[in-house]
Formats: structure tokens, C-alpha cells, sequence
């Protein structure tokens, strides 16, 4: 009792002492932040103590918001995903502090070959950002990637122990999205659904609806598990059905061709992983991609596609959008081919270290082919290349594509691997949703480059931490067949 009525004396002086040092210094720099500094020291412990044992909470919290989060810009250089982004920052300090308190914790995830992938993948970031044509650009990169992939991807096996772990990780997910397609559905319903003016009811949750309806795509497998495992005799599974409705509703007017095709890629991705073709598959797209490249490149073929300038304009109906998609007059994908061959030009520079994680905007101007240049090549959004895997080896070099496709590869092969080993349908489904949502983010970032967006980027890691604890849930059943 003495021990503790002294240790408490001695907290209160230094209290009392750090109290009376930063609010002098606090009035000589006339920086009021300063006066923060003790309540920091003295709340500190118990924060880092509520994070601590409160790490599942945030967890779910961080899922219920994916949806629901917002752009912040915090000055001018800097900004952040709000409250998401915050919240993985809280959780992966949470994440580090339990693996010195707890390592053992987390060892049945560390063996996993895919975090050993996913861990190479970072470190290759790492040293291309040690050659980075933009240092500080790219040091921001690495920091994100890190504070995305440590809760998404190493807590999520910790949490998801059993099928109602499953379900809840659906619901937070799906709830929120489907509130989201509410609003977005009756605020466009006040301008009669029209194609110019999606993007005005998408905000603040969503930039615009290429991203609403990336996103909204890739949760309608997860919905329809939520129906296919509901009893029919349950009331709320016609809800279930009602809110599908409403989601393919919200997909057909967020007008996205993208998202379209994505949708089309759920039944292909249960076939081939039914037949267990996945693989073959996987290598004949990449021999493909490897032949046209060379078509393109052979004699100075690409330019055979260069747009008009002047008839590549923004169409303000779905009829002449999708027109001039077929005709190759659309603004956004003349744009598009301009930044491509700008980025081929670019690996020819630096085709071993790339020039940087998130280096792009700043580096790509000089490497343009004036014959592609559409009236948008000013890009006054600081847009980057519409293609993740060719930004990949703009930035990272080959040997970072390389590592990436590597990882892609393995985490398609794990989910039909896992498809095919399980005894319990449920798991089975798991496996085969959380494929065709990879499939579709991979046709997603053919003509985009969402991963390092918190909404799709959130998705795909989170995909990559449910395949770590499905192969962790595997050995739990063979163990089980086995007694």
C-alpha cells in the first residue's frame, strides 16, 4: 500500500512538472498544440492498453466504415481515407504491440506461405523506394501499404474462428454498402438517373462511380452467400433477397462498364475453379498479354491506334458513351491509351527498380507520344495510369511485377485449392466467393489501378487475411478427420 501511495506521489510531480514545462513552452512559441503534450504522456498508457484488448472491436468498427469513409485533406500534400484509414493505423500499432506481448499469437499465420509472398512484396518496395526518383512520395507509399496489410491481412486470421466470424465480417460490410446504394439510388433519382450527373450522388463516400461500382460489384458474391446460406424458412432472407435487388439496381445505374464486365467474371471464375483450370487459365492470359506487347511494339504498330483529338470528347448519355467505347472515341480510354504507351516508354528507362513507388505523376509527362495526347492530357486530377500491373513495373521495376503477379497467382491457386480440399460447404463457398471477388478486382485494375485505394485496396488484402485463415481453418478439419 506504501509502494503504491508513493509510486502515485511520484506520477503526480512528474505530471505537475511536464504540465507546468509544456505550457511555459507552450506560451513562448505561441503554439498551443504544445499545452497537449502531458495528456498525452498521462492518457497514453491506458490508450495503448485499450487498443490492446480492444483490437477485435476496432477490427470491426474499421469493416463497418470501409464503406462509409471519406477523403480528408488534412493541408494541401497531405490526406487521408476518414475514419478507415485511421482506424488501420490504430489497429496495426495495436497488431505490433501484441506481437511483442503476445508472438505466439501469431505464429500459425506467420507460417503461412502467402504472408511470405505478401512480406516479400513489401520488402521489394522497400528497397525500390530506397531508388525512388521521389523519396518522400514513395516512403508515404510504404507506410500505407504496411498500415493496410498488417490489420487486413495478419488480424483477420486471429478473428475469423468460426462461421459466425464469417457471417459478421459480411454484415459489416454489406449493411453499410447497401445504405450507401439507398442514398446514392434516391439522390440520383432526383436528377431522373441520368449518366451525367452518377457522380454527383455518389459523394462523400465514393470519388466518383467508377469506384462506387468497383466496390459495389465486388460485395454482390458475399450477398449472395448471405441468401444462399439463410434457411428458406427464416423471415429475413426475403430482406436479404430484397436488398440483392436494390444492389443490382444500384449497379446497372451507377453506369460503370467495368464493374459490368467484372460482374461477368463470377460465373467464369466458378468454372474454372470447379474444373480446376485456374492455373492454365492464368498462363494463357499471360502468354497473350506477352504476344500482343510484342504486336503492339513490333514496327511501331500502337500507333496505328492513336485518337483523333478533337473527336474524343466526355458524352453525357449512356447511348453515345458506350458508342464511343466501340469506336474508340471515348475521352477516358484515349486517355488511357495515351498514359499506356507513355508507361511502356518508362519501363524501357528503368526496367530493374522502376522509378518509385508512387512516382508516376511526377515523372511520366516527358515519356508521352504527342500522337496519343487527348484534351484531357493535362490531367488536372493527378490521376496515374489506369492500369495497376503496368503502374507496377513503372514504379517497381520488373522484378516487382514479377513478385506481384507471383503473389496474385498464388492467392487465386490457394482459393481453388482451398475450394477443393474442404469438407464443409460452407468453407468451400468461402473459398469460391473470396476467388471471384480477386478475379474481379483483377479486372478491375485492367483498367484502373484501385489497390492503393482504401475501398478496393481494403477488399483485396482482406481477401488475402480470409485465405490465410481458411488454410488455418483447413488444418483444424483434417485434424479433426483425422481423430
Amino acid at each position: 500500500m506504501k509502494v503504491s501511495v508513493q509510486r502515485y506521489q511520484l506520477q503526480s510531480v512528474i505530471a505537475s512538472l511536464l504540465f507546468f514545462a509544456f505550457g511555459t513552452l507552450s506560451i513562448l512559441q505561441q503554439q498551443a498544440w504544445w499545452i497537449a503534450v502531458p495528456f498525452v504522456w498521462v492518457l497514453l498508457p491506458g490508450i495503448i492498453r485499450l487498443m490492446i484488448t480492444h483490437t477485435g472491436s476496432l477490427y470491426w468498427l474499421m469493416l463497418i466504415m470501409l464503406p462509409l469513409s471519406t477523403e480528408l485533406n488534412i493541408t494541401a500534400s497531405l490526406g487521408m481515407d476518414f475514419p478507415d484509414e485511421l482506424l488501420l493505423m490504430i489497429i496495426t500499432g495495436a497488431a505490433l504491440l501484441k506481437m511483442l506481448h503476445q508472438p505466439l499469437l501469431f505464429y500459425p499465420v506467420f507460417r503461412s506461405p502467402l504472408l511470405l509472398l505478401i512480406v516479400l512484396h513489401l520488402c521489394w518496395i522497400a528497397f525500390s523506394a530506397m531508388l525512388s526518383t521521389e523519396p518522400l512520395l514513395s516512403v508515404k507509399f510504404l507506410l500505407a501499404k504496411t498500415w493496410y496489410i498488417v490489420p487486413l491481412v495478419l488480424i483477420t486470421p486471429l478473428l475469423l474462428r468460426n462461421m459466425q466470424h464469417y457471417s459478421r465480417l459480411a454484415i459489416c460490410l454489406l449493411i453499410p454498402m447497401l445504405l450507401v446504394i439507398v442514398q446514392t439510388l434516391v439522390r440520383h433519382g432526383f436528377y431522373g438517373f441520368e449518366f451525367a450527373t452518377i457522380n454527383k450522388t455518389v459523394g462523400p463516400f465514393f470519388r466518383n462511380h467508377v469506384n462506387y461500382s468497383a466496390m459495389l460489384v465486388c460485395l454482390l458474391p458475399a450477398g449472395w452467400a448471405a441468401w444462399h446460406f439463410t434457411r428458406p424458412t427464416v423471415s429475413y432472407r426475403k430482406w436479404i433477397a430484397a436488398g440483392l435487388c436494390i444492389a443490382l439496381a444500384g449497379l446497372i445505374m451507377a453506369y460503370s462498364r467495368g464493374a459490368w464486365l467484372a460482374l461477368l467474371t463470377a460465373p467464369l471464375t466458378i468454372w474454372l475453379f470447379r474444373k480446376k483450370q485456374m492455373g492454365s487459365f492464368l498462363m494463357a492470359v499471360l502468354a497473350g498479354t506477352i504476344l500482343l506487347l510484342a504486336a503492339l511494339v513490333n514496327n511501331n504498330n500502337y500507333l496505328r491506334f492513336a485518337p483523333d483529338h478533337d473527336r474524343t470528347i466526355f458524352h453525357t448519355t449512356l447511348k453515345e458513351h458506350l458508342g464511343a467505347t466501340i469506336t474508340f472515341k471515348d475521352v477516358s480510354n484515349a486517355e488511357r491509351f495515351h498514359r499506356w504507351v507513355a508507361g511502356i516508354r518508362m519501363v524501357a528507362e528503368r526496367p530493374l527498380t522502376g522509378f518509385g513507388p508512387n512516382s508516376f505523376y511526377n515523372q511520366y509527362q516527358p515519356y508521352t507520344v504527342p500522337a496519343f495526347r487527348t484534351w484531357v492530357s493535362n490531367n488536372p486530377e493527378h490521376s496515374t495510369i489506369h492500369n495497376y500491373f503496368l503502374l507496377t513495373v513503372i514504379e517497381q521495376g520488373i522484378p516487382g511485377l514479377a513478385i506481384l503477379l507471383l503473389l496474385w497467382s498464388a492467392l487465386l491457386l490457394s482459393a481453388q485449392k482451398l475450394y477443393h480440399a474442404f469438407q464443409s460447404t460452407f468453407y468451400r463457398t468461402v473459398a469460391l466467393i473470396t476467388g471471384a471477388v480477386l478475379c474481379m478486382i483483377t479486372l478491375i485494375n485492367l483498367t484502373s489501378d484501385m489497390i492503393e485505394t482504401d475501398k478496393i485496396g481494403g477488399l483485396f488484402w482482406l481477401c488475402a487475411g480470409i485465405l490465410i485463415s481458411l488454410q488455418l481453418k483447413l488444418k483444424e478439419e483434417q485434424s479433426s478427420l483425422a481423430v
